[in-house]
């Protein structure tokens, strides 16, 4: 009588009962399932087929036994007990992985240490000889597991993972396991699509995972065939005639397979090098004549045309994007992938898997099904569509049409285009605040910035929403607001930067020096003839305060033919406008190197003489104490504009400017001629002016005056105070 064995086959989690009924066309009889795994039983055969057919399992584990342990000498004990010896020559070598914890075993490496001494120490005392311990090609991995004192002991039957079957040497930038490709196809039908004949379409198919799991599948090829070698196989009980006979069996039926006329299977992808190694994958699975690969963007998606394709199944795995800005520039290769679908497509299946569901909103398709699953450790969701002939309504520039939410939105935006925008184009200003958290709900800022050549660029930030606002539900409403932008302004993803940011000062916090990004892109911007750099994406902030425009422009009046200080000169703008307004000669100091570079490139765009307008790279505060001594009566204007609060580690003090503008304004109007005029401004929306200040000087709140239309919603948004000698 043939000996009967329980075995468990490990899965990825949330493929339980996809293996399961794997299982049960292979011939296993399933015992029961449990967290990414599921136990069968049956002969040793059973185990060598499950090993070279199963498309789902990680591993094939023989079970040995299990005990209830408390301590570790419970667990030396237990594991002591096995018959090692009759598993693993005494010069062999041996791996031994542990897992889970106790009250008294509260170290997986402990309990992993503690169960090698145990086989070591029994295979010493029957045979007078150990095994070495390696976890590079072991000739017996064991695996133990503990769980509520309970330990499971088994040998791992597979060695290296089965989803690795030997085929895929070249990968993507984001691989999709084999084994998970597999179970995907299966979900989506695949198995018979294929046998009714149907095509089988990837338009991103990256390194050509779902091509070469499809071929398999539609050629009855075991995955297991290419393989080099199983675990099983240096195992002292293995039976190596029934393995050898297994083998051939797949064998043959691989090439009964392959010699058929197989469905149409082929795979698009824009990148030309990602095909590269899917060509290479797919000729190392023996399938280079039955799966065709070509390049193509997803906006040229089309159903083949050099053969009659029945209808089949669309499968991909887009990217989905880790940065908020990334997310937002894949709407439109979604949008595109759902228009195509619907236009070229109708009367087939489809199934997207990706990491972030909500891009697949984008595609204006519905899915009946959605299965959610895990790709390594990122949640992630199967959803199954049957494609019908277009007929929902698309936006502009082929985006989705707007949820009710995100219309409203778009509402909101299209009034302030008739009025703040007209303002805008009216009065010759080409960057505004277009939106500022008009909607309560949707808690953000949108400025419109329109370069010297004509292009616009929206720059959305995002205000945090409070805690009582779950993350989810904030995100979703951000999404709604970019597409609504996107979608009025009929702006390309690319145009648009996306920033999450606090309400507070735009000088507020030291992250505004920290670069946020690597694409360095910049364009020039005119504000009222002066040419100044923008850069939407790398930082905090852009360059460009546009609350700061009429402050700017006032500067610019009035400092013509005078000497003029900028403090706290962040990217220069100011500068820049008093020297184009004719400042005679300027110095602008500001402690950061990145903002110094900055206003060196604003004054050479604007053609500034370097000797008479100087930037210096110093503490603003020290710089002031220092030039008490030396510049006393020196400069006609000062332009004070400092962060509210500030504790650079290169400054030798903490800034607080409630606290210390006292001081600050005393210390510039010592450096003023006798008719000079100080320009004091800050963003702290509780600033009371000192009135010790108010008695010492001739001090005038201009902020009111100095604010322009597209910033009226929000009038606290800065203070603007002009002080002279009384």
């Amino acid at each position: 009588m043939t000996e009967k064995f329980e075995f468990t086959a490990t899965c990825p989690k949330g493929l339980e009962n996809v293996l399961a009924n794997e299982l049960r066309q292979i011939g296993a009889n399933v015992l029961r399932e449990q967290p990414a795994a599921v136990r069968f039983d049956g002969d040793l055969a059973m185990a060598y087929r499950v090993n070279l057919w199963s498309r789902i399992a990680n591993r094939v584990l023989l079970n040995l036994g299990q005990a209830r342990i408390q301590d570790a000498e419970g667990l030396y004990r237990a594991v002591a007990d096995q018959p090692w010896e009759e598993h693993i020559s005494p010069n062999g070598v041996l791996w031994v992985q542990f897992s889970g914890t106790n009250r008294e075993i509260r170290n997986s490496q402990f309990g992993a240490q503690k169960a090698k001494d145990a086989i070591v120490d029994r295979l010493r005392k029957a045979t007078g000889a150990r095994p070495d311990v390696d976890k590079r090609d072991p000739d017996l991995s064991v695996m133990l597991r503990l769980h509520r004192d309970v330990l499971e002991i088994a040998i791992d039957l597979s060695g290296d993972s089965l989803h690795r079957r030997g085929y895929r040497t070249h990968i993507g930038a984001a691989p999709l396991k084999e084994n998970l490709a597999a179970a995907l196809l299966m979900r989506a039908g695949w198995p018979q699509i294929a046998a009714e004949g149907g095509a089988l379409l990837d338009p991103m198919c990256g390194s050509g995972t779902f091509l070469v799991e499809a071929a398999l599948m539609a050629a009855d090829v075991a995955p297991g065939l290419l393989r080099e070698e199983f675990g099983f196989e240096r195992w002292l009980n293995h039976q190596s005639d029934i393995w050898l006979a297994l083998r051939e069996e797949a064998l043959q039926r691989r090439t009964a397979g392959i010699v058929k006329p197989l469905p149409e299977i082929r795979g698009y992808d824009a990148d030309a090098k990602v095909l590269f190694a899917a060509e290479s994958n797919i000729a190392r699975a023996g399938l280079d004549k039955q799966v065709r690969v070509s390049c193509r963007p997803v906006a040229a998606f089309k159903v083949p045309s050099h053969r009659p394709v029945t209808a089949g199944l669309v499968i991909t795995n887009p990217p989905y994007g880790e940065r908020l800005g990334e997310q937002e520039a894949l709407r439109e290769t979604y949008a595109e992938l759902g228009g195509q679908l619907k236009k070229e497509f109708a009367g087939w299946k489809a199934a997207i898997f990706t990491g972030n569901p909500e891009l697949c909103h984008s595609t204006g398709l519905r899915s009946h099904k959605q299965y959610k699953l895990f790709n390594g450790s990122i949640p992630s969701q199967l959803l199954l569509f049957d494609i019908h002939a277009q007929s929902a309504e698309r936006g502009q520039e082929g985006g989705a049409r707007l949820s009710e939410e995100a219309q409203m939105v778009a509402n909101r935006l299209q009034k302030n285009l008739r009025t703040t925008g007209k303002w805008a184009q009216r009065s010759g200003v080409s960057c505004y605040r277009l939106y500022d958290a008009d909607l309560p709900e949707y808690s953000a800022a949108i400025d419109i910035y329109q370069s010297l050549e004509g292009e616009r660029f929206a720059h959305v930030q995002e205000y945090r929403a409070p805690a009582s606002i779950p993350e989810q539900k904030a995100r979703a409403r951000l999404m709604d607001l970019v597409r609504a932008t996107r979608q009025v302004l009929e702006l390309a993803p690319r145009n648009i930067s996306i920033k999450e940011r606090r309400r507070h000062s735009h000088k507020d916090s030291g992250s505004q020096y920290q670069k946020r990004g690597e694409e360095s892109r910049t364009f020039l911007v005119d504000e009222f003839g002066a040419k100044l750099e923008i850069n939407l994406w790398d930082y905090l902030d852009t360059g460009l305060f546009l609350d700061h425009r009429p402050v700017r422009q006032y500067l610019r009046k009035l400092a013509k033919g005078k000497r003029l200080l900028n403090l706290f000169c962040y990217t220069a703008t100011a500068t820049v406008q008093a020297a184009i307004g004719g400042c005679t000669e300027s110095t602008s100091v500001d402690l950061s190197k990145t903002y110094q570079a900055w206003g060196q490139r604003n004054f050479r765009a604007n053609g500034m003489d370097s000797y008479r307008h100087q930037l210096i790279e110093a503490d603003c505060l020290q710089w002031l104490k220092a030039a008490q001594d030396n510049r006393k009566g020196h400069y006609d204007v000062i332009f004070l504009d400092p962060p509210t609060f500030s504790n650079s580690a290169k400054m030798q003090g903490v800034l607080d400017i409630q606290r210390d503008h006292g001081e600050l304004i005393r210390q510039c109007m010592a450096l003023l001629s006798q008719d000079g005029v100080l320009l004091f401004s800050n963003n702290l929306r509780s600033f009371k002016m000192d009135e010790a200040v108010q008695s010492e000087f001739a001090v005038e709140n201009l902020s009111a005056k100095l604010l322009d239309k597209d910033f009226q919603r929000n009038p606290k948004i800065h203070n603007v105070w002009q002080v002279r000698a009384r």
